[in-house]
């Protein structure tokens, strides 16, 4: 089987670029705006592209003077968008730091039944006290404390999953019976975080169940990728790392005794598109000029994990951030940031600019042509099996790269012209995974 580009649009409210609910079309409610969703999936999926991804947090995202912060929960946006749409992925970020597994399994188990076998569940364990102070919790629990909870939470939620048989469900009339007890199985789950007694109350989906995609780059988050993840979100700046990094990802699913091509490696990448480089770079410095940098700054202290003061915006980086952070805290975006600075010796203005497009993931300025190269060159050359598109600007940003660039890969014969398949998990090229509580008694 020929070996084919996987793409998803990573869909944020106006766009990825910081500054483009300013721009004069943008609409800086489109946030909280279904319609607005609902039209971008069908761009996407016209397209298509194999699935739609929303970001999460359960905390108030800031400062709020910088950007939309209006954020709705993303399970309930792809619920309303799921009638509405035929093959697009729809994957939603949820925490396992802050939810109880009984719930996100339905959650995600509905959101799969309403949609024929087209739900994704990006895992995250969400770092940070703010978070923690929404739930009850002083601060947040430690890294190998989040991911302890995190493995358990997947063993509940599998448990959950394969609660029903695929054939459990017997729906005849004449006989008064409905379903067959002995194919519907009870959880019985008792570990160190979770207690959970019985099956769950919705039945297996077309494709088994939702995909399990993560994004977490620390060691432990790539350690538990490795036994988890049919999918990798993840941020390069640079074709070395991005190689390395699916390297590693591959060899620890292997190491796990998974098929490499078992976990797809999808790096972000922020392409401001135009007719010429010259084109293109125009439009990237008049969304670049709109970046507030008092305001970024503060979001650069929060990333790194240090006070605004001690950023000056024309200076390079303080030297002794390296050592500076608890190893509790979120590294890896931090770490991506300070080699960054550090490598290309630049001053916190011009870090702020390189993040205001993308937040560390790869921004690329040119012609569409020249953007096909690159997704072309890191797919052939074994830095990834595709990319999560995140347009800076939306909806233009998406039309440009669905209409210019999509047929420009297809002609390449490296994306698919049409559907072959009705799920996620099938265009993924991402088997049914088996039921592993079949012939188990309730």
């Amino acid at each position: 089987m020929t070996r084919t580009l996987t793409l998803n649009a990573f869909l944020m409210t106006t766009g990825h670029h910081e500054s483009s609910w300013r721009l004069p079309l943008s609409d800086p409610l489109a946030g909280t705006d279904i319609g607005h969703y609902i039209r971008l999936a069908q761009l996407a999926e016209k397209a298509k592209l194999d699935a739609i991804f929303f970001a999460d947090g359960p905390v108030l995202q800031g400062p709020v003077a910088q950007r939309p912060a209006g954020i709705l929960d993303p399970v309930t946006v792809l619920s309303a968008i799921a009638p509405l749409t035929r093959h697009i992925g729809l994957i939603a970020t949820a925490s396992t730091s802050y939810n109880d597994p009984y719930n996100l399994a339905r959650r995600f188990a509905s959101l799969d039944v309403i949609s024929n076998g087209r739900a994704g569940w990006n895992v995250v364990t969400t770092a940070g006290d703010a978070a923690a102070r929404n739930f009850s919790q002083s601060a947040q629990l430690d890294s190998s404390q989040r991911y302890r909870r995190a493995e358990e939470f997947l063993e509940v939620v599998k448990k959950l999953w394969d609660s029903w048989e695929p054939d459990a469900v017997v729906a005849d009339k004449g006989s008064g019976i409905w379903a067959d007890p002995g194919k519907i199985h009870s959880a019985a789950h008792i570990g160190e975080h979770f207690q959970v007694a019985g099956a769950l109350n919705v039945p297996r989906s077309p494709q088994g169940h939702p995909v399990i995609v993560q994004a977490g780059a620390s060691a432990a988050g790539k350690e538990f990728a490795g036994r988890w993840a049919e999918a990798i979100f993840t941020a390069h700046q640079s074709f070395e790392s991005a190689r390395d990094f699916y390297q590693e990802i591959k060899d620890k699913a292997a190491g796990n005794g998974r098929a490499a091509h078992s976990v797809k490696v999808l790096p972000g990448i922020v392409p401001i598109l135009g007719s010429t480089e010259a084109e293109a770079n125009e439009l990237a410095d008049s969304l670049d000029e709109l970046i507030l940098p008092e305001y970024a700054r503060n979001t650069l202290a929060q990333q790194l994990h240090v006070e605004p003061a001690i950023l000056e915006l024309d200076r390079e980086l303080p030297a002794e951030l390296e050592n500076t952070v608890a190893k509790e805290k979120s590294t890896s975006r931090r770490d991506l940031i300070l080699d960054l600075g550090y490598r290309r010796k630049l001053t916190v203005r011009q870090i702020i600019r390189e993040l205001g497009p993308g937040r560390g993931h790869q921004t690329f300025s040119g012609t569409p042509e020249q953007l096909a190269d690159r997704i072309e060159y890191w797919f052939k050359a074994g830095a990834a099996d595709g990319f999560n598109i995140m347009a800076p600007v939306l909806p233009a940003g998406l039309e440009v790269f669905t209409e210019q660039v999509v047929p420009i890969l297809q002609q390449r014969k490296l994306f698919r012209t049409e559907y072959e398949q009705s799920t996620l998990r099938g265009n993924y090229g991402l088997p049914v995974p088996a039921n592993n509580r079949l012939g188990l008694a309730f």
